[in-house]
């Protein structure tokens, strides 16, 4: 190919292969919602519940129903010897409301519950795509500055291997100080190698969720402040957890629903009482029958219509133990859930709380190790340090800036994983992290 194109053909393949989508937290949540696939499913399930909420009010509605039928009658005289025919239709609207039906004002209880249980669902499902939004976006980040790291390590490195190199040459320095920095290049290639890869499986990832390609994060702003979001006590944040958090809410509904079922169970021996109106109007060929009481007529009835259980087989006796054991157990759920959930609360607020005080020590540890370093490199010029003191110095300052991306970038997410343990997480917690970030 002649290289007078090789310009031209290099500035083509870039337009064709897009450039890169520089996106924040907020406008990816809003793609996310609208792709990811598990989000999409809980939607659609919340659709299904709202309904089937819904079909709980039927029980309590009355029926109607529309019947008609037509008949034909040949009826052979022997002792005339001839047949008589006669034809007729009728049509039958009928009506049932019930007015004692336990049972039925059970389910309908139910079915509230289910539609109360919807929403919570749902808005489970949105905080946990928050979350695992945050998670892949951070993660991201700390994949990318964690390879801007190595390949700053990688250039200082070069350095020093170079400047080893020329002591050597002009006899200032043994050949174990350019092997030695040789050596340490040789791991930051192999560093920079795994750490590139790393950062192209964060990006599959982030892809996927959100169904974007060549995203690329706002990375988080250098004077952020990163504070406990509310200065409440761990106990606080249980308390919080214990009342807001879906899971245990969920738990608690369906404590509620088992106490139902069991009311449902016992219905089994009460009697039950429904209103019943009809009407039939009948009609005849030629308006009469065979026989003279089949004429033409209209019919109109009205029934209340009781019915008393009395013995089905100790089918609803061994049905009312079923139930209750049923609510023992979601009893004993919702005993696990709180305790889980109170596990988590602190677990998120204890480790929020350490994540802070990390980020401190770490910026004073970096503050420290580029003295270290610079007092090294002095060092090593005026012949009181070697080079492995200044290799040293480099890779303990490179994994300390390593160490404090991540722990600011766990910070912010240990804020969210708090709020969502309380049950409190919100779409302005998620706007107040993406404010920290770079505009």
């Amino acid at each position: 190919m002649n290289l007078r194109f090789l310009p031209i053909t290099l500035a083509i393949s870039a337009a064709f292969a897009g450039t890169a989508q520089a996106q924040n937290l907020m406008s990816l949540f809003e793609t996310a919602r609208g792709f990811d696939a598990t989000y999409k499913a809980a939607q659609y399930q919340y659709t299904a519940n709202l309904s089937k909420g819904e079909q709980a009010k039927a029980v309590l509605l009355p029926t109607v129903g529309l019947s008609a039928n037509m008949n034909k009658t040949d009826v052979d005289l022997i002792a005339a010897s001839q047949t008589v025919s006669s034809q007729s239709r009728s049509a039958t609207l009928s009506a049932s409301q019930p007015l004692f039906r336990p049972a039925n004002t059970a389910t309908y209880q139910q079915g509230m519950r289910q539609l109360e249980l919807a929403g919570i669902q749902l808005k489970a499902a949105e905080q946990d795509l928050m979350v695992r939004l945050s998670q892949a976006y951070f993660d991201v980040l700390i994949s990318r500055e964690s390879l801007d790291f190595v390949k700053a390590q990688k250039v200082a490195v070069a350095e020093q291997l170079a400047a080893a190199k020329r002591n050597f040459e002009v006899g200032t320095s043994t050949i174990t100080d350019t092997r030695e920095a040789q050596a340490r290049y040789d791991l930051v290639l192999a560093q920079e190698i795994a750490a590139d890869n790393d950062l192209r499986i964060k990006r599959l990832a982030l892809n996927q969720l959100v169904g974007l390609n060549n995203i690329e994060p706002k990375s988080l702003a250098t004077n952020a402040k990163l504070t406990l979001p509310v200065s409440k006590s761990v106990d606080d944040w249980v308390q919080q957890s214990s009342e807001s958090n879906p899971s245990v809410i969920q738990s608690r509904a369906a404590l509620e629903i088992a106490k139902l079922e069991i009311a449902k169970a016992e219905a089994g021996h009460k009697p039950t009482l429904d209103l019943v109106a009809g009407y039939t109007p009948t009609r005849y060929k030629n308006g009469k029958g065979i026989n003279s009481s089949q004429i033409d007529a209209n019919t109109n009835s009205l029934t209340l219509s009781f019915n008393a259980p009395l013995f089905a087989g100790f089918a609803t006796q061994n049905r009312i133990k079923e139930t209750v054991a049923l609510e023992d157990k979601a009893r004993s759920d919702l005993d696990a859930a709180e305790r889980n959930i109170a596990q988590a609360t602190r677990t998120a607020f204890f480790g929020l709380q350490s994540g802070i005080g990390q980020v401190n020590a770490l910026q004073a540890a970096e503050a420290s190790s580029q003295s270290a370093l610079d007092a090294n490199k002095l060092g090593y010029q005026v012949g009181v340090r070697i080079n492995i003191d200044v290799l040293n110095s480099q890779s303990q300052l490179f994994q300390t800036k390593r160490d404090l991306a991540k722990a600011r970038y766990d910070v912010l997410l240990g804020q969210l994983k708090l709020r969502q343990a309380a049950g409190t997480l919100t779409e302005a917690d998620l706007a107040s992290i993406n404010a920290l970030l770079n505009p």
